[in-house]
């Protein structure tokens, strides 16, 4: 947590990195009605903005080709959209959500049917920590990033975005719902100290997210929040981008490999090279010539 006497200790900014391919299984599967945990996240969005008026709220669509911001409410107008019955957070961002969706299908015309529709966490991790940066800069607020099947392709960028936040001491909590767990979401929430909790009924969703995931760092300290029971370590190869349990390390960039390799694909180091070179190192000591 980064401390700054600039920064009323209530005061909190809220980033959701909004998946679209959760709206897109829920319409196919129709085993939930996507309207009804969309509105309890609209709930969410206008408690966290009731509770305090210099309350922040930002929304980031993370699609399977882009990633983007579709509500900032430092930018929000006051006035009511359109003919005046739909608030000003819920019409605009179901109608910038809709735009984005609509972007995101025809950025990922071109691909190929048999790539794993997954969302660009790493994007949209990003481009949260550079939000949080330039609210760092103008010192105006008191940072407080918020959290489809991991694509391991993205790991390195994905623990880059982690640790980035670990440096700058920025808790990333995680709520995920479903049966499919994230050990990206995971080892985020743990290594940065933020929560990782999945909701055991999702109709009472909006509970959890304002008793859970809308207190402010502060009054953390005095409030017994859930604890992780097992975190998933597994890290992504860097050979074939697939989830293993043992593998190989490079000692000098810390590249991991599912199978051995002669030389390190990312920093180029020789794997051996040092015990070959002292071997010939000792056999040229023992043929030189008493003198």
């Amino acid at each position: 947590m980064l401390i700054n006497e600039q920064w009323p200790e209530d005061v909190v900014l809220v980033l959701i990195a909004l998946g679209s391919q959760f709206f897109v299984s829920n319409a196919t599967k129709a085993a939930r009605p996507v309207l009804a945990d969309f509105c309890h996240m609209l709930a969410f969005l206008n408690a966290i903005l009731t509770l305090n008026q210099l309350n922040q709220v930002v929304v980031i669509a993370t699609g399977c080709n882009s990633c983007d911001y579709v509500y900032d409410s430092s930018k929000a107008t006051i006035q009511n959209f359109g003919n005046g019955r739909m608030p000003t957070l819920c019409a605009t961002l179901l109608q910038n959500l809709e735009e984005f969706m609509t972007r995101d299908e025809q950025l990922g015309k071109g691909e190929a049917e048999e790539r794993i529709a997954c969302s660009l966490l790493s994007g949209s991790l990003s481009m949260a920590l550079c939000y949080i940066q330039r609210v760092f800069r103008s010192g105006s607020l008191h940072p407080q990033p918020r959290g489809s099947p991991d694509g391991p392709e993205q790991y390195v960028a994905i623990m880059n975005a982690i640790f980035s936040a670990q440096r700058s001491m920025v808790p990333i909590d995680s709520c995920y719902i479903g049966s499919q767990n994230s050990a990206f979401l995971q080892q985020a929430s743990y290594i940065t100290g933020g929560v990782h909790h999945k909701p055991q009924q999702l109709d009472g969703l909006f509970q959890y997210l304002l008793t859970i995931f809308a207190t402010d760092l502060h009054s953390r300290n005095f409030l017994q929040l859930p604890k992780p029971v097992g975190v998933d370590f597994r890290a992504s190869c860097f050979c074939h981008k697939s989830t293993i349990d043992m593998g190989y390390i490079c000692s000098v960039c810390l590249s991991i490999f599912c199978t051995r390799h002669k030389k390190c694909s990312t920093c180029g180091s020789v794997f051996g090279q040092a015990q070959s070179d002292d071997a010939s190192a000792a056999t040229r000591k023992r043929k030189a010539p008493d003198s």
